[in-house]
């Protein structure tokens, strides 16, 4: 069965000492914080404190615990960082981590120090750190417009909001710049000029102002998460922001207001991008740029959503309408239409979605530009296009000539030419080579069919018209059949992708295990992205080896050593249920991207895609990727539940059996058990008055008492190792005469009552079996014709061979078994409505023996009614030759 593993159950708690400008006293306060812990009884470690040259900070450090940094050359220079590894296996109860914003240096495992803090928690350790305003994501355009400098260094808003506790350190503004100019904060003068420049006594009061605002949002989410406040009435809101993507630099601004906007209001937040064929004409930058837009809206909590067309106002209309958006952000056009009546891309988009609130966000940065380039790159030029456009008007001449010569008009002239252009269009690549042929074909027409002849001049006042007529025929024509071959490849690829996700999920749920399944979504994605597949199965708490699936032509299996280099890298996304790799913040270096197979917090198995010099995936493909790892989740997860649901019935059936035994020896063993040790008392209390007779009767009582419950016992040990398989067969080819003498040897000592006949067809009659099981059969079949039938019955044994089987019957003619019971008289503890001779009922064991010993030598049984009445019992076994040599 696939193993699993699980989020830590116990997660560390994150406390965040919040400020609203450097020096405030935050990284004090936490390490005053940290010493009332240490008095406490708690192991507290300082795993980096940044202490800023203040002897007020070096002060409080001392008589902690420093954790040793961790050195790493960066060009020449050697740079210190937290040790995550060290302090993960130090484990203390609290550690201390200053500048949660931090970017850490290359090499180290994350990129940035949140990251860190995050596999803490994830590891169980508690956590104090310290940030600034300025550092969280969603307000930082607000920050940096009113310091005049933006921060490369922040956090997304998530990790802020899933702080168990924010306290904040306030400083009034006054006091601030007292400490400032006293050289408390920044004990270098020019720092302290730069820093008295920045903070201002207005800027101050606006950054103290939002960073107060802040805080009681958080914790006014935190009241809402524990059922106070206006939270515990069930709140709920139906606002839904969606914010359009773009590849431009502008786009941050756009996605941090709306996730101030889906903050504020509590609403859903989705980040839509629409993906059109001049996606893969955008410059490298602009990728760039892209792929940051998409990280920047994940961090700060968006669904990130794709769709795939050219009219982009219209699906995002359409999306808003279908996933219920209640406003729509996005960044200012900056493109007007060229027509009087024209209308620009809010226009269209705001006719398209009339009920739907709009809100533009104005950007003055010169690097704004949210469309999407006509042309990112200069036109690709090659031979064979070449070569066929110039064939193209060649063709087109001849024919025109031909026209000539036949005294066509110059009209049906023209519709070759424009002819020409349609057909260029269709059989070259980009919109290059239309142009071109446009503007030739009116240059030939004019030149060969227009007077004078063999001149670009042209007499005729009309021909000017003409020629416009006829370039803006063909620029028309070229465009619309461009037009059309994009709409179809673009068609092609959508209807490509979507069937590679469609079967995929009709795959994954033909496919019978485990194996299967991951062998199949190995193969889908190979289809998809074109990229070599490495999976690792989850085999309980650790991964399996590396399954490769290489692509055409590359060398991945070749490299397998080296890829289990990156094993480390798996079994972190492993342990912390979280992708890692190529194209993230954390294992960047890695040559693979690698994803959790998972369900909620369980990970199946891990999934890396070989990126090496291979451009990042497209967002589309990202999405399908995404989906399509989901998709084998819930299949692995609906075969684990199915085995689980194995496990389960087992357990209910042995349960049951359990019940039924225990059922049947506490109504069936009373009986023969008081009448044993009832015999035995009068026998003890009473062996005096009893005459011989009456002795010998009681001692006859007792001994079949005692035979039916050493049968029993024998029955119950013997069907128990034929099911659990503990049974070791013996199988010789026997004389069944003598296996049937031997049997009736031992049978019911009420025999001598009943008339036993054995009828075989051949002396010499041989089987392949284990004898003492099968004279266990044949006793346990003739006993039961014993006690249902009644006295002066007729019993018969009866074995032929055929077929290469010995077939062996056992018949009686008793009162016979309703059709009702032979459905479930070889059923463990059935039994049936019968009245034994006797008079004692059975557990029902015997004949679910026999039938377990007969299927176990290969053989069948079954029960059939005896003309005219009574019972046949039949059985198969594999016949034997008789070696007439020995």
């Amino acid at each position: 069965m696939t193993g699993q593993i699980t989020a830590e159950k116990r997660r560390g708690r994150l406390k965040i000492f919040f400020g609203y400008v450097p020096g405030a006293g935050k990284t004090c306060a936490m390490l005053d914080a940290a010493r009332a812990e240490q008095k406490e009884g708690a192991q507290v470690v300082a795993g980096y404190i940044e202490t800023h040259d203040r002897a007020e900070t070096a002060d409080r450090l001392r008589g902690l615990e420093l954790l040793p940094p961790l050195a790493i050359s960066v060009d020449g220079a050697i740079v210190r960082e937290f040790d995550l590894d060290h302090a993960i296996r130090r484990r203390p109860e609290l550690i201390l981590l200053d500048e949660l914003a931090h970017i850490n240096a290359p090499g180290v495992r994350h990129k940035r120090r949140y990251q860190d803090v995050e596999e803490l928690l994830r590891a169980g350790i508690n956590v104090y750190t310290t940030i600034n305003i300025e550092h969280i994501e969603s307000v930082t355009d607000v920050v940096a417009s009113i310091t005049g400098i933006p921060v490369p260094e922040r956090i997304p808003d998530s990790v802020f909001d899933r702080a168990d506790q924010v306290e904040f350190i306030d400083i009034a503004p006054g006091d601030f710049i007292e400490r400032l100019q006293k050289g408390r904060i920044c004990p270098d003068e020019q720092l302290k000029l730069k820093y008295g420049e920045i903070y201002q006594p207005q800027k101050l009061i606006a950054l103290r102002e939002i960073a107060l605002r802040y805080t009681a949002d958080q914790l006014n989410r935190i009241a809402l998460q524990f059922g106070e406040g206006a939270g515990a009435a069930g709140f709920y809101t139906k606002e839904h922001i969606l914010v359009c993507l773009s590849s431009a630099m502008s786009s941050k601004k756009v996605i941090r207001t709306a996730a101030r906007m889906a903050e504020a209001l509590h609403g859903e937040f989705t980040a839509l991008y629409v993906e059109t064929s001049r996606t893969k004409e955008l410059t490298v930058r602009n990728k760039s740029e892209l792929r940051e837009n998409l990280r920047l809206a994940e961090q700060l909590g968006a669904q990130i959503a794709t769709v795939y067309g050219e009219d982009v106002p219209g699906h995002i209309a359409e999306y808003a309408k279908t996933s219920r958006v209640s406003k729509i952000v996005l960044g200012r056009s900056q493109h007007k239409s060229r027509l009087p009546t024209g209308s620009n891309f809010v226009d269209k988009l705001t006719a398209a979605a009339p009920n739907i609130d709009i809100y533009i966000i104005p950007d003055h940065g010169t690097a704004a530009h949210p469309r999407i380039p006509l042309y990112a790159r200069p036109p690709l030029l090659s031979l064979a296009d070449t070569a066929k456009t110039l064939g193209i008007l060649l063709v087109c001449t001849l024919i025109g000539l031909w026209f000539k010569v036949l005294g066509f008009s110059e009209a049906n002239i023209i519709t070759v030419y424009i002819l020409g252009v349609l057909l260029d269009a269709m059989v070259t690549k980009g919109r290059l080579y239309s142009a071109v042929t446009s503007i030739l074909s009116v240059l030939v027409f004019n030149y060969f069919f227009t007077e004078p002849y063999f001149s670009l001049k042209a007499y005729d006042s009309g021909y000017p018209v003409t020629f416009v007529v006829m370039l803006a025929a063909s620029f028309i024509t070229s465009t619309l059949t461009l037009r059309v071959k994009e709409q179809a490849r673009e068609s092609a690829q959508k209807a490509y992708r979507t069937e590679v996700l469609l079967e995929t999920s009709r795959k994954l749920q033909q496919a019978k295990d485990t194996p299967a399944i991951i062998n199949e979504t190995a193969l889908q994605m190979l289809k998809l992205l074109d990229r070599s597949i490495i999976i690792y199965e989850v085999e309980g708490d650790e991964l399996s080896e590396p399954l490769v699936y290489p692509k055409a032509g590359s060398a991945v299996e070749a490299e397998r050593d080296t890829l289990e280099a990156e094993r480390e890298v798996a079994e972190w996304v492993l342990r912390n249920n979280k992708r890692a790799g190529a194209s993230t913040d954390t294992f960047s270096m890695a040559r693979c991207l690698y994803h959790a197979v998972r369900s909620g917090d369980t990970v199946f198995a891990v999934a890396g895609i070989v990126m090496e010099q291979e451009e990042p995936l497209e967002v589309f493909e990202k999405s399908l990727m995404i989906a399509m790892l989901g998709e084998c989740a819930l299949a692995l997860e609906k075969d684990k539940l199915s085995e689980q649901q194995k496990e389960s019935t087992l357990q209910i059936r042995q349960e049951q059996l359990r019940a039924n035994l225990l059922r049947g020896i506490s109504h069936d063993l009373r009986t023969p058990l008081t009448s044993i040790s009832g015999n035995a008392g009068i026998l003890i209390g009473n062996s005096m008055v009893l005459s011989e007779d009456q002795k010998q009767e009681l001692y006859s009582d007792i001994y079949d008492d005692s035979m039916w419950l050493i049968n029993l016992v024998e029955n119950l040990l013997s069907i128990t190792r034929i099911d659990n398989g503990a049974v070791h067969l013996n199988f010789q080819a026997e004389l069944l005469e003598e296996v049937i003498a031997e049997a009736l040897l031992h049978v019911n000592r009420n025999k001598e009552d009943h008339v036993i006949r054995v009828l075989l067809e051949d002396e010499l009659l041989m089987a392949r079996m284990d004898s003492r099981l099968i004279i266990q059969v044949i006793i346990n079949l003739v006993d039961n014709a014993i006690k249902y039938t009644g006295s002066g019955s007729h019993i018969t044994l009866t074995a032929r061979q055929e077929a290469g089987f010995v077939v062996v019957e056992v018949a009686d003619d008793g009162p016979g078994i309703s059709a009702e019971a032979k459905a479930k008289v070889f059923e463990m503890f059935y039994t049936a409505d019968n009245v034994r001779g006797d008079g004692r009922r059975g557990l029902g064991l015997g004949l679910a023996l026999c039938k377990s010993i007969i299927h176990a030598h290969g053989g069948h049984f079954e029960v059939q009614d005896h003309a005219p009445q009574g019972t046949v019992f039949r059985f198969t076994l594999l016949a034997e030759e008789v070696n007439v040599h020995e």
